[in-house]
């Protein structure tokens, strides 16, 4: 029986110092607050070497298990792989430029130049289609939906031009710091594939000793939780890609590889991203022909089938652990808050953020004593 007041009272002074650290922190979010100058040179620092560390980042989920596998299997030394996988992605790339982009940049500037005019007869189609009396009020809300994209349209149209010279200065700005990014990238790259797998216990050298073992334990976690989202989503974007640039050159769709790749990149949006690229598809099916139409959602209900019962469970499985409810809400909130940014990396943040609040709330647990089963504390 001593021991029930001597748990009682180490876990009031341990939730007096949860209480302090919780104050600190908002203290600390309300002075950060304040000074925001003081973050505008990390901002500007991170602007230049984010776009580099992502998509090093990204290639390295890619490359580093066939790198790894290279040097286990043939003993290959690492540096030599390294090389050879980049000589092959340049070789690549080189094959791209020459056999694929004239073809994508041609179908692309075909759909800017006669989108207006596919919209325009998408528009009159279906108004055409919903004509009959019974369906007026479906008429009424498309001519409603027609009138405000056609005045939000020319609204942004108005505004990107009063504001030439400011747009003039954003875009060559943003292609300064891509270009400075992609070439930077590689060598970023090389030394994450060469010496990344050090990385943790490089860093756990400044985490205390007695924590290292855990310090380790959450990077593992987290580097698993973004390492297989990052690969799981990226070829399942690329299976998609190519269904749907065979099943619309199959059909006879016009921008058939144009509209494929699009669908892979925008599938990178989790449950929104295939009916996202699906708008432009059925606009210009929608001018062709109702068979057309008809033959594109077909494609659609055909990918869509062997996407969600083969690739992607074989691909992602149940690698994140999170639900679709989450996901959506993820995806809505980090997309209000961080734009494009957000709803791309989204759910990779909240995966790693979800890891460290789990093991932080498991420390909390075994230091508090608040969560001891009750027979436990019975016996005492």
């Amino acid at each position: 029986m001593k021991t029930k007041p001597t748990v009682a009272r180490w876990t009031g002074q341990q939730t007096i110092r949860i209480l302090i650290i919780i104050l600190l922190v908002l203290a600390n979010a309300f002075l950060g607050k304040q000074v925001t100058w003081l973050l505008t040179p990390v901002q500007q620092f991170f602007s230049i070497v984010g776009l580099p560390i992502i998509l090093a980042g990204v290639l390295y989920y890619l490359m580093n298990p066939l790198v790894d596998w290279l040097e286990k299997r043939f003993h290959i030394r690492r540096t030599w792989t390294i090389i050879g996988l980049f000589v092959l992605i340049l070789g690549l790339i080189v094959w791209g430029i020459v056999a694929l982009i004239p073809i994508i940049r041609t179908q692309t500037l075909g759909i800017i130049n006669d989108w207006p005019t596919y919209w325009h007869n998408a528009s009159n189609e279906l108004n055409h289609w919903l004509n009959d009396p019974k369906l007026s009020v479906f008429r009424d809300q498309l001519d409603q939906w027609n009138t405000d994209a056609s005045k939000l349209l020319s609204g942004k149209v108005t505004k990107y031009l009063t504001g030439t010279v400011s747009s003039i200065t954003s875009v060559v700005s943003t292609v300064t710091t891509v270009v400075i990014g992609l070439i930077t990238m590689p060598f970023i790259l090389f030394y994450l594939l060469k010496d990344g797998h050090q990385l943790p216990k490089y860093l756990a050298k400044f985490i205390p000793t007695k924590g290292r073992t855990s310090f380790l334990q959450v990077l593992t976690e987290i580097n698993s939780q973004v390492s297989n989202y990052i690969r799981g989503q990226l070829t399942v974007a690329f299976f998609v890609a190519v269904m749907f640039a065979i099943g619309y050159g199959i059909i006879g769709l016009k921008f058939a590889l144009t509209l494929g790749i699009a669908a892979g990149i925008l599938n990178l949006i989790p449950y929104l991203g295939s009916f996202l690229a699906m708008v432009p598809s059925v606009v210009i099916a929608l001018v062709i022909s109702p068979w057309m139409l008809i033959k594109v959602l077909i494609v659609f209900v055909i990918e869509q089938t062997i996407e969600g019962r083969v690739i992607s469970p074989l691909v992602l499985g149940s690698s994140l652990a999170i639900h679709p409810v989450t996901i959506l809400i993820v995806l809505l909130v980090s997309g209000k808050i961080f734009g494009l940014m957000g709803v791309i990396f989204g759910i990779p943040g909240y995966a790693i953020l979800k890891v460290l609040v789990t093991h932080l709330f498991a420390w909390y647990q075994a230091q508090s004593g608040l969560y001891e089963e009750e027979g436990a504390v019975d016996d005492g």
